[in-house]
């Protein structure tokens, strides 16, 4: 009898050990619980920790809480000013109504195609009435958030809040980049030609300019030389006319002088006079007087008439 009643008392713990565990269920700080009884909801578990339920009739179904991300694939798109986009968006977004969330949607993949679809229709409308300028590079905060509150609006059906959205990248199709960038290389190349036909004008401009002032400074310069020139020759007959007047005998031997001096220099060119040429009249004399009767003339003359041998 007490055996049975012992195997009877460790049965009946035995089923409330198995209920107590089949009551209680853990919500992670990260999860929120959907109670289903019989497949009605009852209430929403958002603080963390451990739970009870009803065993066998209740449901428990964890939803996570999290900041969730969604990825949109890349689109094309028509720009207001028919300029075709390839856009690359994606969204962050939370769920706020677990209830409206587990009837509408059910799992979060189901959710992430749902909202997928919501994403690309906004990017299309409101990418759609934007210009390419402002898509790129002028509008683009104001559009995503246009963007965040039209994929918002629709996201609240499924229970979720969507949090921000972003263009990844906005840009032309493969085959119109390459069609611009030859344009552009284009347009360079034959400003970078105009650049440099201007600069050979303006070099071939300034150096027919500073050929001409050297041209000019050049001529200026001779006429110069030449009037200084004129001028020393003037003073020079001058002084040799004026010496002339006052001693001729001393005009003649000066120019003597000045003869041996030119014509006695180390040359290549040799020649051979007579002893008593005229030219060395004034060698004859121990006084260096010259010939009593040939006083008058130069020395220099004489040496013009001889001959030069090489």
């Amino acid at each position: 009898m007490r055996r049975s009643f012992l195997i009877g008392f460790l049965v009946l713990i035995a089923i409330g050990l198995a209920t107590l565990y089949a009551s209680a269920f853990t919500v992670y700080q990260t999860q929120q619980a959907l109670i289903l009884r019989f497949g009605e909801p009852q209430r929403i578990i958002t603080e963390p920790g451990l739970h009870w339920k009803v065993p066998l009739a209740d449901r428990v179904v964890l939803i996570d809480k999290r900041i969730l991300a969604l990825d949109s694939p890349a689109q094309e798109v028509i720009a207001s000013d028919q300029k075709r986009l390839v856009v690359d968006a994606f969204a962050r977004y939370r769920i706020t109504d677990a209830l409206k969330f587990f009837q509408a949607a059910g799992s979060i993949e189901v959710a992430d195609s749902r909202l997928a679809s919501f994403l690309n229709s906004a990017v299309r409308r409101v990418l759609g009435d934007a210009s390419f300028v402002a898509v790129v590079r002028d509008q683009r905060q104001q559009l995503m958030n246009q963007i965040t509150d039209q994929t918002n609006r629709q996201a609240q059906s499924l229970g979720i809040t969507v949090i921000d959205v972003r263009i990844r990248r906005a840009d032309l199709p493969q085959a119109n980049s390459e069609a611009i960038f030859r344009r552009m290389q284009t347009e360079r190349q034959q400003e970078a030609a105009q650049i440099r036909a201007e600069g050979e004008e303006e070099a071939r401009r300034v150096r027919s300019r500073a050929d001409r002032d050297a041209t000019v400074i050049v001529a200026e310069a001779n006429r110069e030389s030449e009037q200084v020139r004129g001028d020393g020759d003037a003073e020079r007959s001058a002084i040799f006319a004026d010496a002339y007047g006052k001693d001729r005998d001393f005009f003649a031997f000066y120019r003597s002088m000045l003869a041996y001096d030119e014509a006695l220099t180390k040359q290549d060119t040799r020649f051979v006079l007579s002893p008593d040429s005229e030219f060395f009249r004034y060698f004859g004399s121990a006084q260096g007087s010259a010939d009593p009767g040939d006083g008058t003339r130069a020395p220099d003359g004489g040496a013009a008439t001889s001959t030069p041998a090489q």
